[in-house]
């Protein structure tokens, strides 16, 4: 029984420290993902003013929605506030101090985002293109409160 309960324990201690993640990757990793889904942005901005493709609008609004809902929350880790050796973040400091603020546009963003890839499977481009706005003005609305200018 003993030995059942250590192993657990060991168990436990390895995966928890398998999700801690060191500051400097944090800017990373969110770095990565906010580009990514800018990318993604552009592709349905660019379907939306011109020739719409659905399938690639449905690919873009389900990778946006998927990367609303992946959890990067958990990459603004203690120490992510500032500049990590030549790992330069963009977010402010205000972001770790309003934590309810920040919860309010990040639940905003989430549902725009997922309400996006609903209407992106069945809806026209203007419904579309109606959704889209939305979730950028919650993008505007962190990037307006808590990013730094580059």
């Amino acid at each position: 029984m003993m030995k059942k309960i250590t192993l657990a324990a060991c168990a436990l201690v390895v995966a928890g420290s398998a999700f801690a993640i060191e500051p400097d990757k944090a800017i990373k990793f969110r770095q990565a993902g906010y580009s990514y889904m800018s990318w993604n942005m552009s592709k349905i901005k660019d379907n939306v003013e011109g020739t719409y493709k659905q399938a690639e609008v449905i690919a873009a609004a389900n990778t946006i929605a998927a990367i609303a809902n992946s959890g990067m929350g958990a990459l603004y880790v203690p120490g992510s506030e500032k500049d990590v050796g030549n790992v330069k973040t963009y977010v402010r400091p205000e972001f770790f101090s309003k934590p309810q603020e920040v919860a309010r546009i990040a639940q905003s963003f989430n549902k725009e985002a997922n309400e996006l890839a609903r209407i992106a499977a069945t809806g026209s481009s203007a419904e579309v293109k109606e959704q889209f706005g939305k979730v950028g003005g919650t993008c505007k609305a962190c990037h307006d409160d808590f990013k730094m200018k580059n």
